[in-house]
């Protein structure tokens, strides 16, 4: 299997699980039935958007970027490593394919609410991370096809 091929499949796949879990608790309302139909439909638009994004940008290439970069962001911290930096990196990446079409600022309530349970190891707060996840984010944003940069940055 090719390095793209692999980076779509995993588009894909960081999509759909984002899009399960997504549609499971909204599909709770109706009771364990409408959670498993919200997790299958979840899932099968999650991975649509995924695999979108990772045509827009392999994910390979889009955390070497940032890993050689983020010591130049505004907001990095000596203090903190890459080991802190990647998670948020990653959250924006993950999350830009199910909120596209969005602004950030649009979407941030709900990234900052999800934050503590997608940011594995990092030891960042949303404060510290907001800056990596927005960057992560337009990254994306600049090169979707269609999707210019909605504020101007």
């Amino acid at each position: 299997m090719s390095n793209v091929r692999k980076d779509h499949s995993f588009g894909a796949g960081t999509g759909a699980v984002a899009g399960a879990v997504t549609g499971a608790a909204i599909g709770a309302a109706g009771g364990p039935l409408g959670s498993a139909i919200g997790a299958i439909a979840g899932g099968v638009l999650g991975a649509r958007a995924g695999d979108s994004v990772a045509e827009a940008i392999n994910p390979t290439a889009y955390h070497e970027h940032f890993e050689r970069e983020y010591r130049n962001a505004p907001y990095y911290s000596s203090e903190r490593d890459w080991d802190d930096y990647k998670p948020a990196y990653t959250y924006g990446y993950d999350t830009y394919g199910k909120y596209r079409g969005q602004r950030f600022e649009d979407a941030e309530g709900t990234l900052e609410r999800d934050w503590d349970t997608t940011r594995g190891g990092s030891r960042l707060a949303w404060a510290e991370a907001r800056g990596a996840v927005r960057d992560g984010w337009h990254h994306i944003e600049r090169a979707t096809p269609g999707d210019a940069d909605r504020d101007g940055r």
